[in-house]
């Protein structure tokens, strides 16, 4: 078993796309989807469901590593901006090696800070930097930085 990927639904899936590859060097798998049919509609318990999108891959974890799967289905369900403390998923994060410096390339590709920029340190782990921010559909991001003590990993 391994973990495949994570799904955001989009409002502009080839702006948000953008957004990701300039941020966090993300790169895209192709192809690009354009998916409907009766089995879409089945698998996902919607009528007529239609989206288009890409595939990721995110840093860090090479050609067959995990991705962040960006679709824009026809027919989109707003909602408001979800809050950090919101029951169910709540944000996605990059391990960053410099999370001011992030955070600005975010905010300069037309992200948003949500919080303040953080250090604390958690027992003998070492210390983190973080932060949350938002992509520019409103979807949580945290922006984090680790200082470790040798021999120990917060995951």
């Amino acid at each position: 078993m391994r973990f495949a990927h994570t799904n955001i639904v989009s409002t502009d899936w080839k702006k948000l796309t953008e957004f990701y590859v300039k941020t966090f060097n993300c790169k895209i798998v192709p192809p690009i989807r354009s998916q409907a049919g009766k089995w879409l509609d089945k698998g996902t318990g919607l009528k007529n469901a239609k989206l288009e999108g890409a595939h990721l891959l995110l840093p860090g974890y090479g050609e067959y590593g995990p991705t962040l799967e960006i679709y824009q289905y026809k027919n989109i369900e707003n909602q408001q901006w979800i809050p950090p403390n919101k029951r169910g998923f709540g944000h996605i994060a990059f391990e960053v090696e410099n999370v001011e410096v992030t955070l600005k390339n975010l905010m300069n590709n037309g992200g948003v800070k949500s919080g303040e920029i953080t250090k604390k340190k958690v027992g003998a782990v070492g210390e983190i930097t973080f932060v949350y921010a938002r992509d520019p559909e409103g979807n949580l991001i945290e922006l984090q930085s680790w200082k470790y003590i040798p021999n120990k990993n917060p995951r």
